[in-house]
């Protein structure tokens, strides 16, 4: 039986004979005797990737190959493939075959084992569909430092930036560590006192990390490492004093408690800025004991002051009388003066002849009583 078969310019056949491949059609139109011995596979070319069972067999042949690109990767290695200069796949390990034509293509292939991928052309490859499949990338803030670690081993540490990774380069993690300050707010802490006072305080810490591996390292984690030792380093400053000692000096509590602090905490890599008790709360009938405390004591100041400035004005009082009696014209003023401020304000005119001016104040006073009755 006689067939045709055309091939276009953006196809090409491959002939096989009794199964077994004959060779490659290049376009043009080809006559096909016998179809139950001979067969033509005809293929898009446009569909840039070549896929075939027998890919092995037919790259053994000399025009298969020079039709086809050939990206051959081992377990170590990965390769972008560039379809007139734009990103088309991201491949892994094994055989991949592309039609060289009708596009312009651009193999390049990487070591996974260089681990890191540094490309001009970066932000195109991670927004590809098949970019979350090969690699891994890692964003780096201004505030922060990151620990990179390859099979449980810190490889690297990375400052503000973008990084990427290839996948499958072994067991690939990171640690981001905030190097800003930060507030650590110890609150609602019971404690008693040396005197056996219960009472809740809150205590404030601002802190910086300082040795990024250290607060990774050392402890679990370091913002819990802080406040723990906040914790312990509070009530053995608190429960070392008693109540009126602490109400009276603060700040002592918390440099007490900065001293400690910056010994263990620079063990972890963290440096203690500031330190505040932010707030001390009794309880209620203890408040009310010590307002009772704090009112009788205020009252006694009260009656003392009340009776230091009794005692002063008695003893003004006894020296002015002493001294008036010591000196008569002195006393003769004093009289004109009190005499000046009874006047004070009248129109009546006196006129006062020798003698007391005291006995003559009182006559002129009583008569006009009498008249004015």
């Amino acid at each position: 039986m006689l067939g045709l078969i055309r091939i276009r310019k953006h196809e090409r056949g491959l002939r096989f004979r009794h199964g077994d491949f004959v060779g490659l059609l290049l376009p043009g139109q080809y006559r096909l005797w016998n179809r139950a011995r001979n067969a033509i596979e005809v293929y898009n070319t446009l569909n840039t990737r070549f896929k075939h069972d027998l890919l092995d067999v037919l790259l053994e042949d000399r025009e298969v190959r020079a039709a086809l690109t050939i990206v051959d990767l081992s377990d170590n290695q990965r390769a972008l493939l560039w379809k007139d200069d734009r990103l088309a796949e991201i491949l892994g390990p094994g055989r991949h075959a592309f039609w060289r034509t009708p596009y312009t293509l651009t193999v390049e292939t990487f070591e996974v084992d260089a681990f890191g991928l540094e490309h001009p052309r970066l932000e195109a490859i991670l927004s590809h569909p098949g970019g979350s499949q090969w690699l891994q990338g890692i964003d780096v803030d201004a505030h922060e430092e990151v620990l990179l670690y390859r099979d449980g081993k810190l490889i690297k540490r990375l400052g503000q930036g973008r990084y990427v990774y290839w996948k499958g380069a072994g067991r690939v993690t990171w640690k981001a560590i905030d190097l800003r300050e930060q507030l650590a707010d110890v609150a609602g802490q019971e404690i008693m006192t040396r005197d056996k006072v219960t009472l809740r305080v809150n205590l404030l810490v601002a802190y910086t990390v300082v040795d990024v591996e250290k607060a990774v390292s050392v402890v679990a984690d370091h913002a819990q490492a802080l406040y723990r030792e906040a914790q312990l380093a509070l009530r053995a400053a608190i429960g070392t004093r008693t109540l009126d000692a602490l109400l009276t000096d603060k700040e002592s509590v918390g440099n007490e408690v900065a001293n400690v602090l910056a010994k263990r905490s620079a063990d972890f890599g963290v440096s203690v800025r500031s330190i505040g008790l932010r707030d001390i709360i009794l309880p209620g009938e203890m408040k009310l004991i010590l307002n009772q405390v704090i009112e009788a004591e205020k009252q006694a100041q009260a009656n003392l002051i009340r009776r230091r400035e009794e005692t002063a004005a008695a003893r003004s009082q006894a020296n002015t009388a002493k001294l008036l009696a010591e000196n008569p014209v002195l006393a003769r003023m004093k009289e004109l003066e009190s005499l000046a401020e009874i006047l004070a304000g009248t129109k009546a005119t006196f006129v006062l002849g020798s003698g007391d001016l005291t006995d003559q104040v009182r006559s002129l006073v009583t008569s006009a009583v009498q008249q004015q009755a």
